[in-house]
């Protein structure tokens, strides 16, 4: 056996271990389960943004991982593989201005809910990543870690990822002082001299204190 099939073979070990959730729930005779996650909880600018995946039971896409394990130009292959397999995704998001007002926690809550409620498929089961589920309208269960033990929670969090770091990079146009299209957000010794120099611009998060710039 050559170290290719080799290779392969573990590949498919490891999805089937991280579709060991969503297999009892099939086996149990529930047919659309949601995978949920979100991207952007930790930036001081921009949106948080969720995603919801559902897959057929016979799905399986090769290097599935928590997005933050993969390169961007895998995430950006597995962005499309996962278009093109999933039953149904959904995306949802809250903007910083929301995020101000009911803080990050309630923030990234709603944002996963809209995603789930605007599936195509209303899902039987919700798995998300975390220790705490919105409240949903229907079952669910919060995995610690679930980007890295759900093969539908990980495709979320691809899904989630690469749609935000697509807005950023959008936002960067408008806002170039920033470097948004590189640091996504997040509070890079670059754009924290950024926001010392000139101050928040309209998608920062005003009520995520940063030394030096209120």
């Amino acid at each position: 056996m050559n170290s290719t099939s080799v290779q392969n073979q573990d590949e498919a070990r490891r999805i089937q271990r991280m579709q060991r959730f969503e297999h009892r729930l099939w086996r149990s005779g529930i047919q659309y389960i949601a995978g949920v996650d979100e991207a952007g909880r930790g930036p001081l600018a921009g949106p948080v943004v969720a995603a919801a995946v559902i897959f057929a039971k016979d799905s399986f896409i090769p290097y599935i991982n928590d997005s933050k394990k993969l390169t961007a130009i895998r995430r950006e292959r597995l962005f499309d593989q996962i278009q093109d397999e999933a039953v149904c995704i959904s995306v949802g998001l809250v903007t910083s201005k929301e995020i101000d007002q009911i803080n990050i926690l309630r923030a990234t809550h709603r944002a996963m809910k809209k995603a789930v409620e605007s599936l195509d498929y209303p899902p039987e089961f919700v798995l998300i990543d975390g220790t705490l589920a919105p409240q949903f309208s229907r079952p669910s269960r919060a995995i610690v870690g679930g980007d890295r033990k759900s093969y539908s929670i990980a495709a979320a969090s691809i899904i989630a990822k690469v749609t935000r770091d697509r807005m950023m990079a959008d936002y960067n146009a408008t806002y170039p002082r920033y470097d948004f299209a590189k640091n996504k957000g997040y509070g890079t010794r670059k754009h924290v001299e950024a926001l010392r120099e000139y101050g928040p611009c309209p998608i920062h998060r005003t009520s995520f204190q940063v030394l030096g710039w209120q």
